[in-house]
């Protein structure tokens, strides 16, 4: 018999007043996956892992985690909010050693996966300090060790790059990568869709409470592919519109136009009226990446 769904959610509905968070979602996550859970703001994330944790309940459907609730599960179960808090005057060592506690650790296993953790993301010093004297990424990264301390198996992040640099925010996904390697179940959302494209092997987006994906990364590919025709200029300028493309400019480059090609059109011959424009250097193409099929779901300027 196959393992059940680390998370299920069958016809949930959550409503805030007049306003319909999440509108009768399901969703299944396999145990040992990584999913990015995307969306533009106010779509819902956010209520859907406080239902998956426990914190909220739905108005309607079911909720079950490992095959029972969160609160049944909680000891298996690494959950870091959007919310972010600690005990500001406490010593990072003990508020660790405090976490490990409520999860059922010794505090001597507590103090060596925290010293662990700590090495593998750069902040070994931080130990003795107080957390009110860390800045807010390295507060960020105490919060995320918290969250995996106690080797849970079913980890899920709430916006976890969110106010990192590139340089930690690297840091924390090869972690997150580690803990998928080693058969870990993760759950996080995030708006930085390139990170959610390197990681995830499965993604699920949801827009005004409704889903509109549920799949594996190279099947949504698949299903909405489309060409991009890559056309870069020694000038800049107004150009004639080419029927049966849409044009993307580049606002870093406004020399370096994209044409997202309609279905069933010829690329050849898209490809040859752009060379015909002024001062064209190269013509190239590329296919579509998450955030171009997003923009086609939601609207590009939604998910920015």
């Amino acid at each position: 018999m196959p393992d059940a769904p680390a998370i299920s959610i069958q016809g949930v509905t959550k409503c805030f007043g007049d306003v319909t968070a999440v509108d009768n979602l399901d969703l299944e996550v396999p145990q040992g996956s990584l999913i990015g859970f995307l969306g533009p703001n106010g779509a819902g994330k956010s209520t859907t892992i406080r239902m998956i944790m426990s914190i909220i309940y739905p108005d309607h459907g079911k909720v079950s985690v490992l095959g029972r609730t969160a609160l049944d599960a909680k000891d298996q179960i690494g959950y870091l909010p959007e919310e972010r808090g600690l005990y500001r005057r406490m010593r990072v060592r003990a508020f660790l050693r405090y976490v490990g506690r409520l999860k059922g650790m010794d505090p001597s296993d507590a103090d060596h996966a925290a010293s662990s953790w700590l090495e593998l993301l750069e902040l070994p010093e931080a130990l003795g300090r107080r957390c009110e004297e860390l800045s807010k990424g390295q507060q960020q990264k105490i919060q995320f060790v918290a969250t995996i301390l106690h080797d849970p198996k079913l980890i899920v992040l709430d916006e976890p790059f969110s106010g990192l640099d590139p340089i930690n925010a690297a840091l924390i996904s090869n972690v997150i990568e580690r803990l998928h390697k080693e058969g870990r179940t993760i759950v996080f959302s995030t708006h930085v869709l390139h990170q959610a494209e390197q990681l995830c092997d499965r993604i699920f987006l949801i827009n005004q409470g409704i889903k509109l994906l549920d799949d594996d990364i190279e099947t949504i590919r698949s299903r909405y592919r489309q060409h991009i025709v890559v056309v870069e200029r020694d000038c800049t300028g107004d150009l004639d519109h080419i029927e049966g493309t849409r044009v993307a400019l580049d606002t870093d480059d406004p020399r370096r136009v994209e044409l997202h090609v309609d279905e069933h059109v010829d690329l050849r011959h898209i490809m040859r009226q752009a060379i015909e424009w002024p001062e064209v250097k190269s013509v190239s193409i590329r296919q579509p990446l998450l955030e171009d099929i997003f923009g086609q779901l939601v609207g590009s300027e939604a998910m920015s």
